[in-house]
């Protein structure tokens, strides 16, 4: 029998937060509630999670602020914010905290549990994690700290560009076929995604243009292939 999804939810609306509590545990989850950052963050060793539901707007300690402590502990775990505002900074502050996704109040139940599906058909459809960093040319990708090392220069990346080199980096100077890359990293393919996948391609490009042995090829119609070297002896 398959293991049921443990949620983590930080909501200081009661009435909302047991609603949603109440919902996704009729449709199969576990879920654990906790009125405020503070109790979340001491609560969260507790158990293990498999995803985290998290309101931006708490007291004591906001939504964002607890990601990045939850980000201390696992580096994986799939993040959702739920808010009230809807200002662009906010949503920027928000991935940069780590999200996998971004709600804003209010919205349907429905909407939520779609979201999460989403995230963990891509989360399951993962190949296991590797337990080092990645290393080829001059370069070392800590996935976990989702930042990439060139000598003593050090880029901080974003969740999706992080996953999208992590899965260059495991099919590396082999093909990565495009749709399943969209299916894992995005959860869909359409139109709007793969636009979306070709900018971060060209971010990672940018990134990794200190070496002039490693490219990051566009395969037609095909997907990427990551070309790249073994690790430099000497760096």
């Amino acid at each position: 029998m398959e293991e049921k999804v443990r949620v983590f939810m930080c909501e200081d609306d009661e009435n909302l937060g047991l609603l949603l509590s109440e919902y996704l545990q009729a449709k199969g989850f576990l879920v654990d509630l906790f009125p405020d950052g503070e109790a979340g963050e001491a609560s969260f060793g507790n158990a293990k999670y498999d995803l985290c539901i998290l309101d931006v707007m708490m007291p004591k300690k906001d939504g964002f602020t607890l990601a990045r402590d939850i980000r201390s502990f696992n580096a994986n775990i799939p993040i959702i914010f739920l808010t009230a505002k809807n200002m662009q900074e906010d949503i920027v502050e928000g991935f940069k905290a780590g999200a996998d996704d971004y709600l804003t109040k209010p919205f349907r139940m429905e909407e939520l549990l779609l979201r999460i599906e989403a995230i963990l058909r891509r989360v399951r459809g993962r190949k296991p994690p590797k337990e080092g960093p990645y290393i080829f040319g001059k370069y070392t990708f800590d996935w976990q700290k989702q930042t990439l090392f060139c000598g003593s220069n050090a880029s901080k990346l974003t969740t999706k560009e992080s996953d999208l080199l992590t899965l260059l980096c495991d099919n590396m100077n082999d093909l990565l076929d495009r749709d399943a890359a969209l299916k894992a990293i995005w959860g869909e393919n359409n139109y709007f995604n793969a636009r979306s996948m070709d900018v971060y391609i060209t971010k990672l490009r940018k990134l990794v243009k200190d070496d002039e042995r490693i490219e990051i090829l566009n395969i037609h119609s095909k997907g990427y292939k990551l070309i790249a070297p073994p690790a430099d002896i000497a760096k």
